[in-house]
């Protein structure tokens, strides 16, 4: 009976060496900030440390722990919980590396934002490996409140803190209906660990339908909240507008790429004997999610507000394997969720840098970028394509892999809405690009360059997107062995 116990319970701290990394990290990054005058050191030092630690941490993920283990049964180490540290750590990388100067410029507290942005990345792997209710309640809570404090951060702009209170508010009623919904589940099943709520919702009588029922709209409301789906998306433009740009960056790539980890994990596994009560729900979501998301987009004039419905849109297709969960449908969404962190990232990284030369983010004072830097107005071009889903890019691939798991899942109509959503979106896409290549620039004509860091983190990404454009294969398989774990046992 010990040793059955200590087996259950693994304490082996070796397993959460790369978060452990991270959040040293933080701390080291505090401190530094708080004794730059004593310590003779310039706040470039900040992101230096930072990209120090997400190295290191990245490296340990893939070559120094256990990839079949869990800790203590409140964390699983596997090979999902691997594509998502990854994932996320190389997004906080680019992030770093290509924002560091508009954050000098723009951003209050320099070392606190660093600071929140490892720790929110900290909260992002742990509820892609939760295996307990309360641990993936506590990691969500970990990255919200890391990106409460962020969004606020921008300096001398009253969107920004007009922004973090609406956030604030509202994802403080969205985390109360998760955390209602999750009582109401352990009520339901007696149970926090996985395996049990699945064991207990697989034999449940018809007693317990309503309770559950209630559970299920509550849970898909939280968590909808986090992934900005329709009717649960209001906090999104202002919040990705008032923001500073590279927090609005990782809004739209790790907190919703973190909330479709979670999503994956709790639909494959524990909720799964409840499809038939939860499926009708994702799916009406995904809907209105797509068709409101890229309608509204089509009357933005600011690109962080476009951008951000844009992103409402896509969680629209994403929601759509979560429909039709399967190993197939989540091998694909995965792939398409590495295709839109690269293209996306590329798209913000080069407004970010657009930004700190011009200090504008209307649409309209895009005109004649590719005069004004060709290089630039390019990788904006092929990453609107590819978000729309044009051949020889990623997102013609990711989406072709996406779309093709729902129609094996049977869900041939939402994909039908999905291919009309898709021709929607390219039209406000072209609307960018139009303003870049057939208007003369307004003001200053002259060629500008961009900084190492940012020629490099942009070259990185639009290489990417063409790499998994013209072969996927290599991500594909690292997606399917990732969605293996959740299906596999």
């Amino acid at each position: 009976m010990n040793d059955v116990l200590g087996n259950a319970l693994n304490f082996n701290y070796a397993l959460l060496l790369p978060e452990i990394i991270l959040a040293a990290t933080a701390l080291l990054v505090v401190f530094v900030d708080l004794f730059q005058r004593e310590l003779k050191s310039s706040g470039r030092l900040l992101p230096i440390v930072s990209l120090i630690g997400l190295v290191a941490a990245g490296i340990v993920s893939v070559f120094g722990v256990d990839a079949h283990a869990d800790f203590s049964r409140l964390i699983t180490i596997d090979n999902f919980t691997t594509f998502f540290r990854e994932l996320f750590i190389v997004t906080t990388i680019l992030v770093v590396l290509g924002s560091h100067e508009y954050v000098e410029r723009h951003v209050n507290h320099i070392g606190e934002f660093y600071a929140l942005l490892l720790l929110s990345t900290i909260g992002a792997i742990y509820m892609a490996a939760a295996r307990d209710l309360l641990t993936a309640y506590l990691s969500i809570e970990v990255l919200s409140f890391s990106l409460y404090i962020a969004v606020s951060l921008g300096k001398n702009d009253a969107r920004s803190g007009e922004a973090a209170l609406k956030y604030v508010l509202l994802g403080g009623v969205a985390s109360a209906m998760l955390l209602y919904g999750l009582s109401l589940l352990y009520g339901v099943t007696g149970a926090t660990q996985y395996a049990d709520i699945a064991a207990a919702l697989a034999k449940h009588d018809a007693g317990v339908r309503m309770p559950l029922q209630l559970a299920l709209v509550l849970i898909v409301g939280g968590v909808g909240f986090k992934a900005s789906a329709v009717p649960f998306h209001m906090w999104t433009p202002d919040a990705y507008e008032g923001a500073p740009i590279p927090v609005t960056a990782y809004l739209s790539a790790t907190s919703k790429a973190a909330t479709f980890a979670l999503l994956l994990r709790w639909f494959s596994g524990p909720l799964y004997p409840a499809i038939a009560q939860w499926q009708w729900m994702v799916a009406t979501i995904a809907v209105l999610t797509m068709v409101f998301g890229n309608l509204i987009a089509l009357q933005q004039h600011n690109i962080k507000r476009l951008l951000a419905y844009s992103s409402i849109g896509q969680v629209g297709f994403m929601l759509m394997a979560i429909t039709t969960i399967s190993n197939v449908s989540a091998s694909g969404l995965l792939v398409h969720l590495g295709g839109y962190l690269v293209t996306n990232l590329a798209i913000f990284i080069a407004v970010i840098h657009f930004y700190n030369r011009t200090g504008r983010e209307q649409i309209t004072d895009f005109k004649g970028l590719a005069q004004t830097n060709p290089y630039l107005a390019l990788v904006l071009a092929a990453g609107f394509f590819s978000l729309a889903g044009m051949p020889l890019l990623a997102g013609f691939f990711t989406k072709f892999i996406l779309f093709q798991s729902v129609v094996q899942g049977g869900y041939l109509w939402l994909v039908f809405i999905a291919v009309i959503a898709s021709t929607v979106s390219l039209f406000y896409y072209l609307q960018v690009i139009r303003q870049m290549y057939l208007f003369q620039p307004d003001g200053d004509a002259s060629r500008w360059r961009l900084s190492a860091t940012g020629y490099l983190t942009t070259a990185t990404l639009f290489a990417g997107m063409v790499v998994i454009g013209l072969y996927g294969a290599p991500l594909y398989t690292v997606a399917d062995r990732a969605a293996f774990a959740l299906f596999g046992s």
